[in-house]
Order: C-alpha cells, then sequence, then structure tokens
C-alpha cells in the first residue's frame, strides 16, 4: 500500500503546552507541530514566529495573553516557510522583521511554498481563507540587529549564523535568560525538513555558531524545550547527525553513479532506527534527499517546490 502523501494523513489534533522558560520569556510547544515563542520588553512584545494561518495565531496568544497584555511591537520570522510565517496578520504588529534574503526568498517562492505546504500538511492550515496573502517584512538586516528591551530586560540580538535549513534563517538570542529561539536550524526530537537546505554549511560552521551561544534554554523548530546546556549542546548534535547521516549515506550512492531512489532507500534504511519514530520524518525525507542530489549535482541554490514537484518526487521515491 502507497504511504499517504507527506502529512496529509496526520489529522489528529496536538496538545500545545505554553511554557514560561524566565521572567517574560514564553515558548509554545505542539508534540511536534512548529513551535512558536515570544519575549516581554518592558512595555511592548517581541513574539518570535506566526503559524500557518491568523486563527492559528489566534490560538497561540490567547494563550500568551494569559500572562500579558502587552501589545506586541515585533513579530520576528526566523524564514519564510508558510507555515511560520502566513499568520503573521493576526498579531497586530509594528514591525514585522526577517533576513534580508528571507525577504528575497518571499518574493521568489513564497506563493509557491504556500501551495506546497498546504498541500503536505493541510492540518495546520485552519480557516486558511482568512490568510490575506504573502506576509512581506517591514525591517530586514544581513548578519545582525538588536532590540533593546528596556527596563532590566535586556537585549533581543538577531543574527544569521550561515545558510542552514534555507538561505537566510535567523537565530533569536536572549542572553539574560540564556534563551535561544533557533527555528528549524536545530530540532529536538523531531526529523528535520531539508528540502531548501544547505546540508554542508549547516551541519558545520553554522551549528557551530548555533552552538556558540552556549544557551541554556533552546527553542528548536519542533519537539520540547532544551533545558540545560548539556540538552541544548544535545538537540545540536542531534541535528547535526541528521545532517551528517544523510551526507554520509546520499554521498557514495550519487559518487558510483546510482540512482536518487537509491540513496534514498540508502538513507531510509541508516536513519529510521534513530529517528524513524520522530514527528514528520517520513514526511520529510524524500524532499531531503532531493535537495542534498541537487547539492552533490552542483544546484547550489535550491529549486522551488511546487505542488506538481511535490507529487513527482514523492512517487518516484516512494513507489
Amino acid at each position: 500500500m502507497a504511504k499517504p502523501f507527506a502529512s496529509s494523513a496526520d489529522l489528529a489534533e496536538k496538545t500545545e503546552t505554553l511554557e514560561v522558560l524566565d521572567d517574560g520569556v514564553y515558548a509554545l510547544t505542539a508534540e511536534g507541530d512548529p513551535n512558536v515563542g515570544a519575549v516581554e520588553g518592558e512595555d511592548f512584545l517581541v513574539c518570535i514566529e506566526a503559524r500557518a494561518t491568523p486563527a492559528a495565531a489566534r490560538d497561540w496568544l490567547s494563550k500568551l495573553r494569559e500572562h500579558t497584555d502587552k501589545p506586541v511591537k515585533y513579530l520576528v520570522l526566523t524564514h519564510y516557510h508558510a507555515v511560520r510565517v502566513l499568520g503573521a496578520s493576526a498579531f497586530d504588529a509594528e514591525t514585522i522583521i526577517t533576513s534580508a534574503t528571507t525577504k528575497k526568498l518571499i518574493e521568489e517562492r513564497g506563493k509557491e511554498d504556500w501551495d506546497s505546504e498546504f498541500g503536505r500538511m493541510p492540518r495546520l492550515f485552519r480557516e486558511p481563507d482568512e490568510i490575506p496573502g504573502l506576509t512581506r517584512p517591514d525591517l530586514t538586516f544581513d548578519d545582525r540587529m538588536s532590540i533593546e528591551l528596556g527596563g532590566d530586560r535586556g537585549t533581543l540580538d538577531l543574527q544569521f549564523c550561515g545558510r542552514g535549513h534555507t538561505a537566510g534563517d535567523i537565530a533569536v538570542w536572549h542572553g539574560k535568560s540564556k534563551t535561544l529561539f533557533a527555528g528549524d536550524l536545530v530540532e529536538a526530537q523531531a526529523a528535520l525538513y531539508t528540502g531548501d537546505a544547505f546540508h554542508m554549511d549547516w551541519s558545520s560552521g553554522t551549528l557551530d555558531r548555533v552552538k556558540a551561544f552556549e544557551a541554556e534554554k533552546l527553542v528548536g523548530g519542533r519537539g520540547a524545550v532544551a533545558l540545560g546546556k548539556a540538552d541544548c549542546n544535545a538537540a545540536i548534535e542531534q541535528t547535526r547527525s541528521f545532517l551528517t547521516g544523510m551526507i554520509d549515506n546520499v554521498g557514495p550512492v550519487h559518487a558510483r553513479g546510482g540512482s536518487l531512489k537509491e540513496a534514498f532507500e540508502a538513507t531510509h534504511t541508516a536513519l529510521e532506527p534513530k529517528f524513524g519514530a520522530w514527528p514528520i520524518f517520513e514526511h520529510c525525507l524524500p524532499f531531503n534527499v532531493q535537495r542534498l542530489w541537487d547539492e552533490m549535482d552542483g544546484i547550489d541554490w535550491p529549486r522551488i517546490w511546487t505542488m506538481e514537484r511535490d507529487r513527482e518526487v514523492w512517487a518516484q521515491l516512494q513507489d
């Protein structure tokens, strides 16, 4: 029997948990669904990630409002993927911030990514007709910027750590609480999606720079919050091991002139014992292997995923 396409059969609601990580520092996790967060300034909020639709974002905001009624001044988006950005209108933020590269990617492939992700993960797109259109930033930066939170709240530092999950991912660091919002650069007990990634950069220098924050609380893109320096480092190294496991298994097949399907099967066999039970493993791996194969073919800038290309790759690797 053919596997259901991507996450199209994943229709069970997930339990959402709001965690107070420190004074005015919040994370919402959802059993492997995308994580979101917020940090309080003296008289405003900085929210991190926007979810897939305004309706989904309102659910998060209703939980956050049990703790604070400060207005959202900044909405920070770590990268361009639809499930992270299309709920932005619900925040009524003064300023939406992304990296300059993420802005470029939104213009280049935002609509195709929206259509692609809606087909792959329909459950996340509750009340999709409310989405007003592509989310575009008001403010961008190249390498880093800081937000002064006021009072004794400290500073929020936004930093591009190198190409990784996408070409433009940023990490969000609250030094006062030693909390890192890593976006999809790090996953804690959740599989990686690497269909738009730069595997070699990500698995080396980019993760090294993420690790250099020496976080004591780490909110990854999916999965549980890592607490304590040892667990934060373990989440980073777990992410690295997924990437190197892919490279180590796709590389030899590509080098000997094998097929994409052979590379997929070798990678699935190698990674499934450790990662197979984690959220979205089966969903992601065909797209991951295709992107890594492209990199090994010399295609540096990721090809755009469309609904049609999604289905073609899935069918080719799941027969």
